[in-house]
């Protein structure tokens, strides 16, 4: 049986057990939160957690434009932290209580206008601010953050729901793409050729102007900084629009970087949903726009933006595989499995998803389903806990729509995470690990599920697991496991998703690395982070200069063609 703790081990109730269900309504609800009120109101003691409640006081007394005790989250433009004039507000609440943390404006196209024009204008100074100074803020931001780190994992746990741990491994990841910037002063060079008798050619790196990064709810610290870091250190100035749902870590970020020495109006924050992303898309200020998120956003924005010269970057949906061979080491593979499957409550783009169990592998699966059951299912900050709730009432709504629909279908739910029950957390978005036995025409394997749900499909050989991976829209990252290198290699060189794991379940790339998603996965020319993050935020300039070193005595003009040879 799962457990479910907060300090001390608890039952689920006898839903959480290995059964089959009937069949639930399926439910496509938006993941919009609500809008509510402009007043705010303290929370009450003993609403969250006592964890929590001294985590959110802690935040709220600590930094200037986020709040989780029930007040108002601010704009961040030109330097200042402003309230917004916003006539609509939007809802944060803790997933695990549905307690009331902050209030989020749907920023007002006059507040968004200041934005860009306090972008444009600090522009024209930090683009030509030298590469060592702007490589001096990254050190100073570095230092900060990893100082910080506990703040920014304590809002997110708040507001998005994830364990500790793991919000601290959000803000770590986040944390190295800062400390890969600070290379800037060699990985930004450019090129230079004596082409001709006294003739050079060099080409050199110039920033692009305003940028904007549009920010999920899953990593609210990592992605800000993938944009934070490489967008401002290359010179351009950036606004960030973070996901409504959990803005306090977006928020922590842009108050170290004006610590770290950012000037005023490099850094800006808005707020909102779809009126402010469809602003971020047709400003002409705004020249290129990072995007990570869902397929219907990430379409509309790349549609929208193109036609009016706008680069795009946008990381679209996913649907991992891991392919398993008889051969693989088994405790490393069933544990690697159980970890990137159920990890955050499988709200990451490269959770894995689907397990292809190859030939005698299939005699695995009960250990696998004996794992996923002993992970512990509570809040956030409860020691010992594998996976927090999912969002919002929302997403678990729609994750156990998914579940129900594999048996309308024809599938197996092998392990049933619907119904799950925290008892000190009753009103939790909780969803506990749940494995399905399904075939690629079904639903919850063809569409992104977004939460901690495994779907087990069945191969005969290594080709027809291959085959089941590249017939898949999707293609962020694959996986292998196996004892086999001519094996890892032939998957290695015939799967088709950009990011290949090989006795790894999440082959996501250090960030001295492209980040290299494909097919359905990513629109855009030019990937995340690495060498390829920054082409995304610069472009190139070509200079080709003639000193001719007779012209210091000669003194006959030349009156033909210029010949290069």
């Amino acid at each position: 049986m799962i457990r479910t703790t907060t300090a001390r081990p608890l039952s689920l109730s006898l839903s959480m057990r290995l059964r089959a269900t009937a069949p639930a309504t399926r439910s496509f609800a938006s993941p919009a939160l609500a809008s509510s009120s402009s007043s705010s109101s303290k929370v009450e003691k003993g609403t969250l957690s006592p964890l929590a409640l001294k985590a959110a006081e802690e935040v709220s007394s600590k930094w200037r434009g986020t709040t989780a005790t029930g007040g108002k989250t601010m704009n961040y433009i030109g330097g200042e932290f402003t309230e917004s004039k916003a006539e609509k507000w939007l809802e944060v609440r803790d997933p695990s209580t549905q307690t009331l943390l902050t209030t989020v404006p749907e920023t007002t196209a006059d507040e968004f206008a200041q934005a860009v024009e306090a972008a444009s204008q600090a522009y024209k100074t930090w683009s030509k601010t030298s590469i060592m100074r702007r490589q001096r803020v990254m050190f100073e931001l570095q230092h900060l953050i990893r100082q910080h780190s506990p703040d920014i994992a304590k809002s997110i746990v708040l507001e998005q729901g994830k364990t500790f741990a793991d919000a601290q491994g959000d803000v770590g990841r986040g944390l190295q793409v800062v400390e890969t910037a600070t290379a800037i002063t060699s990985t930004l060079l450019g090129d230079k050729l004596e082409v001709s008798q006294d003739m050079d050619t060099f080409s050199r790196r110039l920033p692009l102007g305003v940028t904007a990064a549009i920010t999920p709810f899953n990593f609210p610290a990592m992605i800000v900084l993938w944009s934070a870091a490489l967008a401002t250190v290359t010179g351009n100035t950036l606004i960030v629009k973070p996901s409504e749902r959990d803005p306090g870590a977006t928020m922590i970020i842009a108050e170290l970087c004006e610590r770290a020495g950012v000037p005023p109006g490099v850094i800006n924050v808005v707020h909102g949903s779809a009126p402010t992303v469809n602003r971020i898309c047709d400003d002409p200020a705004i020249k290129a726009i990072s995007f990570v998120g869902g397929d219907k956003a990430g379409k509309h924005i790349y549609d929208r933006a193109t036609p009016l010269g706008k680069r795009v970057q946008a990381n679209l949906g996913a649907k991992n595989h891991a392919v398993i061979m008889p051969d693989a080491n088994k405790n490393l593979t069933l544990n690697a499995v159980a970890g990137a499957a159920f990890g955050a409550a499988g709200q990451r783009c490269m959770a894995l998803s689907v397990a292809i169990f190859v030939g005698t592998a299939r005699e695995w699966i009960p250990e696998l389903i004996e794992r996923a059951k002993e992970l512990k299912v509570s809040g956030g900050f409860e020691e010992g806990t594998d996976l927090g709730p999912v969002i919002s009432p929302e997403a678990k709504t729609r994750i156990e729509s998914y579940i129900a629909s594999v048996e309308e279908e024809g599938g197996k739910v092998l392990l049933d995470g619907r119904g799950c029950t925290v008892p000190e957390y009753p009103h939790g978005n909780f969803v506990g690990p749940t494995v399905v036995e399904a075939v690629t025409t079904m639903k919850a394997y063809k569409d992104e599920i977004f939460g901690p749900v495994l779907t087990i499909v069945s191969a005969d050989t290594l080709d027809d697991a291959i085959a089941i991976v590249n017939a898949n829209r999707y293609g962020n990252g694959a996986s292998v496991f196996t004892n086999s290198g001519s094996t890892a290699r032939k998957f290695e060189l015939e799967a088709e998703p950009g990011q290949i794991g090989v006795n790894v379940a999440v082959p996501v790339p250090l960030p001295m690395f492209n980040w290299s998603g494909n097919k359905g996965s990513f629109k855009g020319d030019i990937p995340f982070y690495g060498k390829s993050g920054l082409d995304f935020y610069t472009q190139r300039k070509t200079t080709t200069s003639l000193w001719p070193a007779a012209d210091a005595v000669g003194n006959r003009a030349s009156v033909h063609m210029p010949q290069i040879h």
